[in-house]
């Protein structure tokens, strides 16, 4: 069974998407189907702006969301039997499985971008790679700081486990998960704690958002963030999508879930690797490869 993931925040770069953009008549509907919803040149930014023009959250959530929608729109054989997405690629995952149409899709990760973004201003804070940590022992640490917000943000693989919190508490933790036993705790150059409850403002103004968009039935069961379970329910996958912001990504328990119902092949659906690497940190031996 063949498993296509979506990419999330971090897996941009400049000139990403410019090939689909020359090559596929479909791709290039997109592309200017985006400038023109977004109300600014995203492909000129995509294809020849700076690396800073790209880091910026309003760029950068809409330009991976679009290269990623652009790939599997022109994907061979396109025929996905579930599909994910970490984060922001679960915006993809629902456009490509057809839960979304591209228009609603694209605009809610615009008023996502610009929700956090916002959240971010409006209370700063950060996140941090825990190195060579099991899970349990990085949720204990963080549960014993006391007075600050520090929690399990992305659990992206074994022994890969991005926390999230106030920038006090992050310092914190990084210190404590080293006396741990971490082989490493890494400040990421990150806007704001994403995925954790100082993201609570973001996730009620998206939810408002959401809950006025349509969510259709898919072509496949999508496993979701929030629980790592399979969901076909329009109803269910717009609640999970709307706790995402403040949730973990359980990016580790979705491989493993997907795996353990058939999956064989996972295809990334996007730009980069860095999915197909954590699935092989996850299990060895499952296939992987980039879509054609």
């Amino acid at each position: 069974m063949k498993a296509y993931v979506f990419p999330g925040q971090g897996s941009q770069f400049v000139g990403m998407g410019k090939d689909l953009y020359e090559q596929h008549p479909e791709a290039k509907a997109l592309f200017d189907k985006a400038n023109e919803i977004l109300g600014f040149n995203i492909t000129a930014i995509m294809f020849s702006g700076t690396d800073e023009e790209l880091k910026q959250t309003n760029v950068t959530q809409p330009a991976i969301f679009l290269h990623s929608v652009a790939q599997a729109a022109v994907a061979k054989n396109f025929a996905p039997d579930m599909v994910a997405g970490h984060s922001l690629g679960e915006f993809s995952a629902l456009v490509a499985s057809r839960v979304l149409s591209f228009e609603d899709g694209l605009r809610l990760v615009s008023k996502r971008a610009q929700a956090m973004q916002a959240a971010c201003e409006a209370n700063p804070s950060t996140m941090a790679a825990i190195l060579g940590l099991d899970d349990a022992k990085v949720e204990e640490v963080c549960a014993a700081i006391e007075g600050e917000v520090v929690v399990a943000a992305n659990y992206n693989c074994p022994g890969q486990l991005v926390i999230s919190g106030s920038n006090k508490g992050i310092e914190i933790a990084c210190e404590k998960m080293k006396e741990a036993g971490a082989k490493r705790a890494l400040p990421l150059p990150v806007g704001g704690a994403f995925h954790s409850p100082l993201m609570k403002p973001a996730e009620e103004e998206l939810a408002k958002a959401i809950e006025e968009t349509t969510f259709s039935q898919g072509i496949c069961p999508i496993y979701q963030n929030v629980d790592a379970k399979p969901h076909t329910d329009p109803a269910e996958i717009k609640q999970n999508l709307i706790k995402q912001l403040t949730a973990p990504v359980r990016w580790t328990q979705s491989v493993q879930q997907m795996l353990a119902d058939g999956a064989t092949h996972f295809v990334e659906c996007g730009p980069g690797k860095v999915l197909q690497g954590l699935v092989k940190k996850i299990d060895r031996a499952a296939e992987v490869s980039s879509v054609e």
